[in-house]
């Protein structure tokens, strides 16, 4: 179980399964060809279109580009990308180990 770290105190035990269900199924997927097809099934595409946004803003607040010129490249309000920044810099380390791991 890795819910109880991340998830905020007071989440439903049914979000908490569901959540953890979640993670189980992208740590068992090895290939991106696997990961893609599963997150297209999984999400719309305006769903998807947004994760890629914060990740998107997530690079660049660490590249240091300012808040607005982030906004301006991505299209994301100013208050997405102070949200990101945010949990990049005080979140559960999540886009610190994407990032990293881009890096390698």
């Amino acid at each position: 179980m890795t819910s109880g770290k991340v998830l905020p105190a007071g989440t439903t035990p049914e979000t908490t399964h569901r959540f953890d269900d979640l993670v189980e199924a992208f740590s068992r997927l090895r290939d991106p060809a696997a990961v893609a097809a599963f997150l297209r099934d999984l999400c719309t595409m305006t769903e998807l279109d947004a994760m890629g946004q914060r990740l998107h803003v997530a690079r660049l607040v660490d590249e240091g580009v300012p808040y607005q010129e982030i906004s301006r490249r991505t299209g994301a309000s100013t208050a997405t990308v102070t949200r990101v920044a945010q949990w990049l810099h005080h979140g559960e380390g999540g886009y610190r180990a994407v990032l990293k791991a881009a890096r390698r």
